[in-house]
């Protein structure tokens, strides 16, 4: 426990001037944009669930835009999500809690500064408390733990559907015990008005705004048929490998160690339940990204050191020794897994990213007049982040270009350019912003897969001198 402690430590004190980079400037982007009148979905394109907004809109106004204002909130998201892992943990020791809460630290602060804010590490926070509340319910049984353990559950659907199918195992685990008890339906029928209360006020804020037929289309028409295959490897495994072998064990060993023991509880049910869910969160959305693992990496803190305590005390060094020298192994997988982070962070891709858009910045900010706006066709190179900086809005929905480039056949993708070409002709923008690099694949010759945007730029546009990444093209007539 101590290992993981000074790491987390000294992983925190170096990660204080991480910036604001990646995706995070895009959901900043959304709420500067819904603060200024803008309606989600309906005036910008974005796939996230409303309760990311919620969350960077809070950020955005409670805090600012700032790189600073964005080191607080990560850093106090993370002790709250430790908080409630050690609170879950608690029963089994001082050990088992602060040790959980560790791993986590050490798990995100790990990962880098580009991991900070993703919607997986927000989650967390929320099934813990989902699965904590359920956990204490099922020991003392007070309504009031399945009431908020539900409203936790509820929040973190807003932010990721996925955290829908926890709360439907965490609910039959509740209906079971209630029909053991014969504490009839009240029970699951809290749990589920819990579960209910956010995503009812995000569908009445989102309806109140005029969001949902947006909201609707999106879903519906693009990222459940499209979206949710963009993306997928050929090929690909349990991102970082080799930290969660040594982590693998340590878990199994405890949970064996718990089991022959017969000091399996609710809490450790709980937690099996919930790794479970985050090993299936990870595998099912089948696309390998390192910020998926959250959900396992959370509960598999939980459980990681929840028996090393009892073995040591009963001499069991069957069972502690194996977990403590597994733990040992992981602390020297994430420490060099922090290495290659702070590489990034300071001389690496993440400081070119920044570089990226600071140039970007002063390129566009003495062409700009008043009113302006400017189009940017990117995804995370830094187009979004600039006019966040410069407070500028574009001229139409799209914070992203990937979607013209794929599945240019279905009708959706046509509508999607076609929309686009009006938007650009009813109010075309001073400056356009093309990158370079696109996503999942393709440079600046995807733009040839898109003859309407291509022949308009041509013929409205000049283009100007490179920039690092990308190229700023200009109204012909100045206007």
């Amino acid at each position: 426990m101590a290992a993981f402690a000074v790491l987390a430590a000294m992983l925190a004190w170096r990660s204080r001037g991480w910036p604001l980079v990646h995706d995070a400037p895009l959901l900043h982007y959304v709420a500067w944009r819904i603060s200024e009148g803008a309606v989600p979905y309906r005036d910008v394109f974005d796939m996230n669930f409303p309760g990311a907004y919620v969350i960077h809109l809070a950020v955005v106004r409670g805090l600012g835009l700032g790189d600073a204002a964005w080191r607080v909130f990560d850093l106090g998201w993370l002790a709250l999500s430790g908080g409630a892992i050690a609170a879950l943990a608690a029963p089994w020791g001082p050990i088992a809690a602060l040790g959980g809460a560790a791993v986590f630290a050490v798990h995100h602060l790990a990962a880098g500064p580009w991991q900070t804010g993703q919607r997986d590490f927000l989650l967390c926070l929320f099934l813990v408390l989902g699965a904590l509340g359920v956990a204490r319910w099922l020991e003392r049984a007070r309504l009031g733990d399945l009431a908020w353990s539900g409203v936790a559950l509820g929040a973190g659907v807003t932010i990721k559907p996925h955290a829908a199918l926890f709360a439907i195992a965490l609910t039959v685990i509740v209906a079971v015990r209630a029909g053991q008890t014969s504490s009839g339906p009240m029970p699951a029928v809290v749990f589920l008005a819990g579960i209910a209360a956010a995503p009812v006020a995000i569908v009445a804020w989102l309806g109140a705004l005029g969001a949902l037929p947006a909201w609707r289309a999106i879903v519906l028409d693009y990222l459940l048929p499209l979206y949710s295959r963009l993306g997928r490897p050929a090929s690909w495994g349990f991102y970082r490998w080799s930290v969660w072998i040594p982590m693998a064990i340590a878990v199994v060993v405890s949970l064996a160690a718990a089991v022959r023991a017969r000091r399996f509880t609710p809490r450790h049910l709980v937690a099996v339940l919930g790794l479970a869910d985050g090993v299936v969160h990870h595998f099912g959305q089948g696309k390998g990204w390192e910020y998926h693992v959250y959900p396992a990496a959370a509960f598999a803190a939980v459980l990681a050191f929840s028996e090393i305590e009892a073995a040591a005390r009963a001499r069991r060094w069957l069972a502690a020794v194996p977990v403590a020298t597994a733990l040992l192994v992981a602390v020297i997988f994430f420490h060099a897994k922090g290495v290659e982070a702070a590489a990034a962070a300071e001389g690496g891709w993440i400081s070119d990213k920044i570089r990226r858009v600071d140039a970007l910045v002063t390129e566009l900010r003495p062409r700009l007049r008043a009113g302006d706006r400017v189009q940017v066709f990117d995804t995370t190179e830094g187009g979004i982040h600039a006019l966040l900086r410069l407070g500028v809005a574009e001229p139409t929905r799209f914070i992203y270009d990937f979607h013209f480039f794929h599945d240019t056949d279905a009708p959706v993708i046509r509508a999607l350019r076609a929309e686009l070409i009006r938007d650009l002709g009813a109010r075309p923008p001073r400056l356009i912003v093309t990158f370079g690099r696109g996503w999942p694949t393709g440079g600046y010759e995807r733009f040839a897969t898109f003859p309407e945007l291509e022949r308009w730029l041509q013929a409205e546009y000049r283009p100007g001198r490179p920039g690092p990444g990308y190229v700023i093209y200009e109204k012909r007539n100045g206007s």
